[in-house]
C-alpha cells in the first residue's frame, strides 16, 4: 500500500500563537495527524492548555514573546519539516486617527515578528530541506474595510514577504504558503470591539455560507499545506474566506 500522502507521521511542525485561536487549533490538529509539534506564545499557562488537549507525542512547549529575544527561543528548538506562523493581533482605528505606536504595535506583530523569527530559524539551520512554511494573513490585505487600515496593511506585507521568501528557498526545496481567511470566530474578533450582535448580522448579510470560519477550519489547511500531498506547492496565497462580499 502507497503511504498516506497527508500524515505528518514523523515531522517536527513549529505553530506560532498556539495559546488560542487558530494557533491553537492547528497545533491540536497536527498532533492528530501524527507530527511532533513545538508550540510557541507568551502565556504558558495557556500554552499547557493547548498541549492538554493535544493527541499524545513527545510535543514541545517553547514559550516566549516574539518580539522580543529571537534567537534565546530559537536556539533549543529541533530540527523542524514545517512551521506555521499564526502568532498576531487585531487592530481597530480609524486611517484619521492613526498614531505612531499604532504602526508600530501591529506591524510589530504581524509583519516583525515572523520575518525575525523566520530569519533566525534560517540562521540557526533549524529548517530541515524539503519543509513547509505557512503564514496565516488574512483576506483584508485585499477586502478593505474601514478602520482596519494599519491590520490590513500589515497581512499584504506578509503576503509579499512570502513571495519573496519562496524564491529564496526554492533551492532546498522549501516550500512557502499562504493561508488568508476571511473571519475566524475567536477571542480576536470577539474581544475586538464589535458587539457580539454586529458580529452575527455581518456573518449573515456579507458572506455567502452566512458563517464565519471557524478555527479548525484554518487549521486543517495548514495540516494539508505541511503535508507531502502539497510537496510541489509552493507561493500559493489560498483565500479561505467562506465566500466573504466585497464591501
Amino acid at each position: 500500500m502507497a503511504p498516506n500522502p497527508f500524515t505528518l507521521e514523523g515531522k517536527t511542525i513549529l505553530v506560532t500563537g498556539a495559546s488560542s485561536g487558530i494557533g491553537r487549533s492547528t497545533a491540536v490538529a497536527c498532533s492528530q495527524m501524527r507530527a511532533t509539534v513545538v508550540v510557541n506564545g507568551r502565556n504558558e499557562a495557556r500554552l499547557d492548555a493547548t498541549l492538554a488537549l493535544m493527541a499524545p507525542g513527545s510535543h514541545v512547549k517553547a514559550a516566549g514573546d516574539l518580539t522580543g529575544d529571537v534567537a534565546a527561543i530559537v536556539a533549543p528548538l529541533p530540527k523542524l519539516d514545517g512551521v506555521v506562523h499564526c502568532a498576531g493581533i487585531g487592530h481597530s482605528k480609524l486611517c484619521k486617527q492613526i498614531e505612531a505606536e499604532d504602526i508600530d504595535l501591529v506591524m510589530g506583530v504581524n509583519f516583525k515578528a515572523p520575518v525575525l523569527l523566520q530569519a533566525e530559524l534560517l540562521k540557526q539551520r533549524k529548517v530541515n530541506k524539503g519543509a513547509s512554511i505557512v503564514f496565516v494573513a488574512s483576506i483584508g490585505y485585499d477586502y478593505p474595510n474601514v478602520a482596519n487600515g494599519i491590520y490590513c496593511a500589515s497581512k499584504g506585507a506578509l503576503v509579499s514577504y512570502a513571495n519573496c521568501l519562496k524564491l529564496e528557498l526554492a533551492p532546498r526545496l522549501i516550500r512557502v504558503n499562504v493561508i488568508s481567511p476571511g473571519m475566524v470566530w475567536t477571542d480576536l474578533i470577539v474581544h475586538g470591539g464589535m458587539t457580539e450582535e454586529t458580529l452575527r448580522e455581518d456573518e449573515q448579510n456579507n458572506y455567502l455560507f452566512h458563517q464565519y470560519n471557524q478555527p479548525e477550519d484554518i487549521a486543517h489547511l495548514a495540516v494539508y499545506l505541511l503535508s507531502d500531498a502539497t510537496r510541489r506547492m509552493t507561493g500559493s496565497n489560498i483565500l479561505f474566506s467562506a465566500g466573504a462580499k466585497r464591501l
